[in-house]
């Protein structure tokens, strides 16, 4: 086995073991080692990208189409009336292993699972600078 890749990269050599619910050529999903509520799914690249900012624009259209048929098997098996979909990005972000990996997580009444930011709100010329320093990076058009 070859310790100096990742785990999601030892899995797609085939050298560590996984319980898979998705395999397509762009794409694995995989059930979560840690289970906050039962199905919890990591949907990765088989190509070894650290980040969001990484993702190719095919890879990522190929991310989320395989995402969205696994959430809906999710739903369907679990009887989930929710779910969230968790992507952490870099050390600050919480992210714990270095290669893109998106959380499928099914919520139920109850389960304890809070996602908890300041919803301030803030002012409208405030978001409108953000937008345009956003669109500027993008070189997208004002609108």
């Amino acid at each position: 086995m070859n310790d100096s890749l990742c785990p999601f990269c030892r899995m797609v050599a085939g050298s560590e073991r996984a319980s898979y619910v998705w395999e397509d050529p762009d794409v694995f999903g995989i059930m979560s080692l840690e289970q906050p509520t039962r199905y919890n799914v990591l949907m990765i690249p088989k190509l070894h990208v650290a980040s969001l900012f990484d993702l190719t624009d095919d890879l990522a259209a190929a991310l989320f189409r395989a995402t969205v048929k696994v959430a809906r098997a999710i739903r369907t098996a679990s009887q989930c009336p929710g779910l969230n979909l968790v992507q952490s990005n870099g050390r600050v972000g919480q992210q714990d292993v270095l290669h893109f990996h998106l959380h499928i997580v099914p919520r139920f009444e109850n389960d304890g699972i809070t996602l908890a930011w300041n919803n301030t709100k803030t002012e409208r010329s405030r978001l409108d600078t953000l937008a345009e320093e956003i669109r500027i990076q993008m070189k997208q058009p004002v609108s």
